[in-house]
């Protein structure tokens, strides 16, 4: 498959200005009492200012010098839908659990300004984007229980615990960083050598080193080895965790540092966006793997992104001059070995489960669940999205553990200097039946169980007390309310708009319906 990258371009976007009456038009639309119940905010750019438009307010303000940052300029009519940026809202599962569904205005929303502001950066950005509500029920998903996708600070939480030689010993803190900042981080602690011209450790990056986190006395460690638990809400994890229900995530816990308040997904909240976010140091609108899916209107053609088909060609709409920490390593260390393990944003990694897809030298996999490890039979056998994510997961743990021994599929590997294994099926379980679910927690101590044998393999290859550890996940998780279900296409098609809605969102003014 060749690659086609027309959209890897940067820039500080304004939509046409043919297209602003049609604007006005679809936020009156959008503003409409029937659909406030789904319709968080809207976000655009308009007159060389950022907006964020709410049923009961609006903003308009610049671009802000930092992710913390107050914009220079901010003018605010009605309430301000980006006024509470919070990151320590709804923190605990009892907390969470009493406040589901949170109305706009007890929500809040982690670095809005900052996020709002990267997202139209990209040339192929949406002319508006629709931030769902915490309770939106998407019936297009087949009644997912649990999403995610929106700004706010549930759905943008992710889990996150470091651990190993080099780390801090803090235990949980109350604290929280965000993802873009973790690529920068492990590359200081692995002691990637900075670019000459800026100083970073990854080209462009958005993200900082956390040096809060990393312990310089205890040297830097030989290998470290990397965890996404997809879709993990942290709340639920660490609960576990505590509980004993999930000892080997309690096990990192003890020997590191556990972030309360998490960290904080880029917008939009979705897996490949935000896998992406955490290898490259840069945000969705910055690296360019914009959402699951978008519109290019130069190429008048929608991107896909995250599916079985398109995973393994994912990267080839990175922008120019973006870094993966894979690149990273191999420019420090080019004789390096580096694995990358389910994980799509594979770019410059010596091994990568997706090169067996793009050489068509796939692995045979099984569809039996009934005799694999760590694997909960009663969900297996009932749920069909879990049993087809334990397989792959197994299949992750199966190429991990075989490379930690010297072996996988009859070809010897050295030990790495860099592991990323990506897990699954917790997103799959938190979607099916919501965070607080069985299936959830199932979910859980089916990857915990997972997670202790690559441990295993770890210490077993000797190298245990070399290696740092890193466990997040790639978006938070929240639980929808069925009830809350309005149809915004509807709203738009009767007010006579004529938009292209992508991945139930990114809206393309005044072109061909999907």
């Amino acid at each position: 498959m060749a690659p086609e990258n027309p959209t890897s371009t940067m820039t500080t976007r304004e939509p046409d200005p043919a297209l602003r009456e049609l604007s006005e038009q679809a936020i009156t639309a959008l503003r409409d009492p029937a659909v406030a119940p789904s319709v968080e905010m809207v976000l655009r750019v308009a007159d060389g200012l950022y907006e964020a438009i709410a049923p009961d307010g609006r903003v308009r303000f610049d671009r802000p010098d930092g992710p913390d940052a107050e914009p220079s300029t901010v003018t605010v009519e009605g309430r301000n839908p980006l006024g509470d940026r919070s990151v320590d809202r709804f923190v605990g599962l009892e907390t969470e659990r009493g406040s589901l569904h949170p109305d706009r205005t007890t929500n809040s929303y982690p670095h809005g300004y900052d996020q709002v502001a990267q997202l139209f950066d990209h040339a192929a950005a949406p002319d508006l984007c629709v931030v769902h509500s915490a309770g939106h029920h998407w019936p297009e998903s087949g009644g997912h229980v649990g999403e995610h996708g929106s700004l706010d600070v549930i759905q943008a939480r992710a889990p996150f615990v470091v651990a190993g030689r080099g780390i801090r010993r803090h235990g949980m803190i109350d604290r929280s960083i965000r993802l873009v900042d973790v690529g920068p981080t492990l590359a200081e602690l692995l002691g990637v050598a900075p670019h000459d011209d800026t100083g970073e450790f990854l080209a462009g990056t958005d993200g900082v080193v956390r040096h809060e986190l990393l312990d310089p006395h205890d040297g830097r460690p030989k290998h470290v080895v990397g965890f996404l638990f997809d879709g993990a809400n942290p709340n639920v994890l660490y609960d576990l965790a505590a509980s004993g229900d999930a000892p080997n995530v309690a096990r990192l816990i003890e020997a590191g540092t556990a972030l309360r308040f998490g960290a904080m997904s880029g917008m939009p909240t979705v897996t490949l966006a935000n896998h992406t976010s955490i290898l490259t140091g840069r945000l969705p609108g910055h690296h360019g793997v914009l959402h699951n899916s978008w519109y290019d209107r130069r190429i008048e053609k929608s991107i896909e992104t995250n599916s079985l088909a398109t995973w393994a060609f994912a990267m080839q709409h990175l922008v120019e001059g973006t870094e993966t920490l894979f690149e990273a390593i191999r420019r420090t260390w080019p004789d390096t070995f580096t694995a990358a393990v389910d994980e799509p944003c594979d770019r410059g990694a010596a091994y990568s489960t997706f090169d067996f897809f793009r050489s068509g030298d796939v692995p045979e996999i099984s569809s039996d669940t009934s005799e694999l490890p760590y694997t909960n039979p009663a969900y297996a056998t009932s749920s069909l999205g879990y049993a087809a994510w334990t397989i792959i997961d197994h299949q992750a743990v199966e190429q991990a553990v075989g490379i930690w021994s010297g072996r996988y599929r009859d070809q010897s590997y050295p030990l790495p200097r860099f592991m990323w294994i990506n897990f699954t099926v917790i997103d799959s379980a938190m979607h099916e039946g919501g965070p607080h679910s069985d299936i959830a927690e199932a979910a859980i101590r089916d990857t915990d169980a997972r997670l202790g044998a690559v441990l295993d393999a770890v210490e077993k290859a000797g190298v245990y007390d070399d290696t740092a550890f890193v466990l997040l996940a790639d978006h938070g998780m929240e639980q929808t309310n069925p009830g809350v279900r309005s149809d915004w296409d509807a709203v738009l098609r009767d007010a006579e708009v004529p938009v292209r809605n992508e991945a139930c969102g990114f809206l393309y003014l005044n072109e061909p319906a999907t």
